[in-house]
């Protein structure tokens, strides 16, 4: 059986159709957000996710090249009619200079007027922006498409160095602000990134955006589906055990369905069905660490994390949250959304997949410890005390990973008197793992610190610093009660941590026997 080439990094849509590469339709999707009756249009995912080949499946609909569209779902419902295309992508610089961003700027427009055969004679960027525009127009006496892709990338690029974040950000939001005063001239316009500014940002002129990102009948607008794993990309994972590959790979949820980010799929039928990081390895989140650092976060707040409607547009340069960087970037994203009684709208975020979380965490144990050799000992250490019950084992290996966390690691900063830093250690080491687990868990008595789950045992955790009874605490609110009808065995552990000592001064356990029904 001849199989369809792999797209790897591919996004143009022309080359993927001629060239026999494999496609999943997004044209349902691309017909009903043409044919809505809105003309200004934000999409937001998390990179590699498939926002360029969208946007350039677009450009060939509004260039009318109908045979392309053979045997897909828009072939024989859309007049192809034929609009100048306008198409703004600010991939391929660094933008940390304002001269950088001023020579991209002018070479985009510049590629447009060559393509669409026009000349600008304002060589500053909204006036040449505007310019081609009103120029395009006249040309071709048809209103213009403008495809705007990776919007926000002068700011993402800039974002640690705050300054000049913010001199980007006023330089395109001057560009955009065209959009608005032009508005009768364009026929369609859809802008996509990563993240979603505060309209106060960049989006204050933008009223008539409609932001499509959290739209449920556009949640599969890019990635893959369960459906296109079991039907087109069935031939090309013989012997891959699917359950498996989903854990790993999918579980991002747009309010749709649950989807994989392509980019991970390809990748790993490419490389022979090899469990790695693929998505991941393309972007490391320094500045995440950065952000985790200055602002001495409490990590366990990642697990079971609770959100309202704003934190999906909130993104602002003067007031970073870390959350929202995370949902925005794709390293957490929908697990559950309810409508609360008073009104408004809770979302439940999670990590993803494996992936995302094994990853994320290795780098997070990087920073928190230092531990760059001696970690993978202790990952395998942990990973198999937790999974035989070895609770001493597992003290000695707590013990071990504080013991070994270098003397320069609390020079010079007062990490070691923030409380949060101790249980962050090992929830991190823990999360790296890939195991189940549950921060903050809720019960009728209270919030357990950590609840792990791993093959046939269920562990609760509370940490302490100092000398309060953290074992105590643990049954004398029954935390345990929760899960006694889980037919698992049962571990209560108390650690608490020395803030003189910089370890863990206190490690105790009991198991319950469920059997007797008492401790």
């Amino acid at each position: 059986m001849n199989l369809k080439k792999l797209p790897i990094g591919i996004q143009t849509f022309s080359r993927i159709i001629k060239e026999g590469y494999i496609y999943i339709d997004k044209t349902q999707e691309a017909l009903e957000l043409i044919e809505s009756g809105t003309v200004f249009y934000f999409l937001s995912r998390p990179r590699r996710f498939g926002k360029s080949l969208f946007l350039d499946t677009l450009h060939e609909i509004f260039n009318a090249n109908k045979e392309l569209f053979k045997g897909l779902y828009i072939y024989d419902k859309y007049d192809f009619i034929k609009y100048p295309v306008i198409k703004i992508s600010w991939s391929g610089a660094d933008f940390q200079t304002s001269e950088d961003l001023q020579n991209k700027a002018l070479t985009i427009l510049k590629e447009n007027q060559e393509r669409l055969d026009v000349v600008c004679e304002n060589q500053r960027a909204n006036s040449c922006f505007e310019e081609l525009i009103k120029k395009v127009y006249k040309k071709y006496n048809q209103q213009v498409v403008i495809l705007i892709d990776e919007y926000d990338k002068p700011i993402l690029n800039a974002i640690d160095n705050i300054k000049q974040a913010k001199i980007n950000r006023e330089f395109i939001k001057g560009v955009y602000e065209v959009l608005k005063d032009n508005e009768r001239y364009i026929k369609f316009c859809l802008l996509t990134g990563v993240s979603k500014f505060s309209k106060a940002s960049i989006f204050s002129g933008l009223n008539m955006l409609e932001d499509i990102s959290l739209t449920p009948k556009y949640g599969n607008i890019c990635g893959y589906t369960q459906k296109d794993i079991e039907t087109s990309f069935l031939p090309y994972l013989n012997g891959v055990d699917l359950k498996k590959l989903k854990k790993w790979y999918n579980g991002y949820n747009f309010l749709k369905d649950d989807v994989y980010n392509p980019f991970d799929i390809l990748k790993f039928i490419y490389n022979d069905f090899m469990y790695k990081n693929y998505w991941f390895e393309t972007g490391t989140p320094s500045f995440l660490i950065k952000l985790i650092k200055s602002n001495n976060y409490f990590l366990p707040k990642l697990s079971n994390l609770k959100v309202g409607e704003e934190i999906f547009n909130s993104f602002d340069i003067d007031n970073i949250n870390l959350e929202v960087i995370l949902y925005q970037s794709g390293y957490l994203t929908i697990d559950k959304m309810v409508e609360k009684r008073r009104g408004g709208i809770e979302y439940t975020l999670k990590i993803p997949n494996i992936e995302v979380k094994i990853s994320f965490y290795d780098i997070l144990v990087d920073f928190l410890t230092n531990q760059r050799v001696e970690k993978y000992r202790f990952q395998d250490d942990i990973y198999d005390a937790l999974y035989d019950g070895d609770l001493k084992l597992l003290k000695k290996s707590f013990i071990s990973i504080f013991s070994s966390i270098p003397y320069h690691n609390y020079v010079n900063n007062n990490i070691a008197n923030y409380e949060g830093y101790y249980a962050s250690v090992l929830y991190v080491y823990l999360q790296s793992l890939g195991v189940e687990i549950i921060g903050e868990d809720v019960t009728n008595m209270g919030r357990i610190d950590l609840t792990i789950f791993i093959n046939d045992k269920i562990y609760i955790i509370e940490f302490k610093v100092g000398y309060e009874n953290a074992l105590g605490q643990i049954k004398e609110k029954k935390y345990h009660q929760k899960y006694l009808n889980k037919n698992k065995e049962i571990f209560l552990v108390g650690i608490n941590f020395d803030k003189k000592e910089k370890n863990i001064s206190s490690f105790e356990w009991e198991e319950l026997l469920i059997n007797k029904g008492k401790l």
